[in-house]
């Protein structure tokens, strides 16, 4: 049931995490417990579990080890929703139903918090336990996952020059391909490598990551408008408030669910030559659409 490989997969990265990252009882203490105080705060670790069960898919059972790439994955997402979060950014006081970082232990810290968390998770990638060639890849492809070509920054320049303006479909994808896809794809397709997987392979995961990261964006911005502050865990509207370039803004709520159920689709194919083994990867596609947070 994917019920349980959410939950499973959960329980992994969360058991890396309180591994890896260091205790609240570590000098300088103040970093430490506003890094925990992010990264513990209930996410659902989607970004692990693609990448596990990526490696699963291609290895044909879970690699040993593969539980810190994604706890890394999980560090990098966290540091770039502190930094999403501070007031020169999208200035919000809610994340994940907690105080954001700024706003628990103050702007100079969360932005440390945020720093501290992505040079941990590259400390932690340049540790991997898989062959060298494999980290090298890997370390290349998250960085240019999150960098600034095509990567979450860029992405994120790009939404934040978009505020208030009327933008196109090619702005919008780009943004949304950048700001949220790229590092979705990175998992899966780190996931691929670190299993050992070809280049066919990591073509199907790309293709993949490519359609359900883009898919999943859209899906946020559809929750954005039809859901509560209450029942995301962080402030609802936010996008409409401050003209964010939405699909919804452009398309209407109706013909942004049928734009994401057809990316599911193409994604679904991307994986049709992994057989019975691409099932989990499969059911979870259809989970970042049909999610209602």
């Amino acid at each position: 049931m994917l019920k349980d490989t959410l939950e499973a997969g959960r329980t992994l990265a969360d058991g890396a995490l309180e591994r890896l990252l260091p205790p609240v009882t570590q000098h300088p203490v103040s970093i430490h417990k506003a890094m925990r105080h992010s990264v513990f705060a209930g996410g659902k670790r989607l970004r692990p579990i693609l990448c596990m069960e990526a490696g699963r898919m291609v290895a044909g059972s879970l690699p040993a080890g593969i539980e810190d790439l994604g706890a890394a994955l999980e560090m990098l997402h966290t540091y770039s929703l502190i930094h999403d979060d501070l007031p020169a950014l999208d200035n919000d006081d809610l994340r994940r139903g907690r105080p954001t970082c700024h706003k628990a232990f103050g702007e100079a810290i969360a932005i440390l918090a945020g720093d501290a968390l992505q040079t941990q998770a590259y400390e932690v990638l340049s540790r991997l336990r898989c062959r060298a060639e494999a980290r090298v890849r890997i370390i290349e492809e998250i960085a240019r996952g999150t960098g600034t070509i095509d990567g979450m920054i860029g992405g994120q320049v790009v939404d934040l020059e978009a505020e208030h303006t009327k933008p196109d479909l090619q702005m919008l994808e780009y943004i949304h391909r950048s700001k949220t896809a790229a590092l979705i794809t990175a998992s899966v397709v780190s996931g691929g490598l670190y299993s050992g997987g070809n280049d066919g392979d990591v073509s199907r995961l790309r293709s993949f990551g490519h359609s359900i990261g883009l898919a999943f964006q859209i899906v946020d911005d559809v929750l954005d408008v039809t859901q509560t502050s209450e029942q995301l865990g962080k402030t609802a509207g936010k996008d409409t408030a401050a003209e964010k370039a939405t699909y919804p803004a452009l398309f209407g709520i109706e013909e942004s669910v049928k734009k994401a159920d057809a990316l599911v689709d193409t994604a679904l194919k991307a994986l049709e030559s992994f057989g019975l083994r691409a099932e989990t990867l499969k059911s979870l596609a259809h989970f970042l659409v049909e999610r209602k947070k």
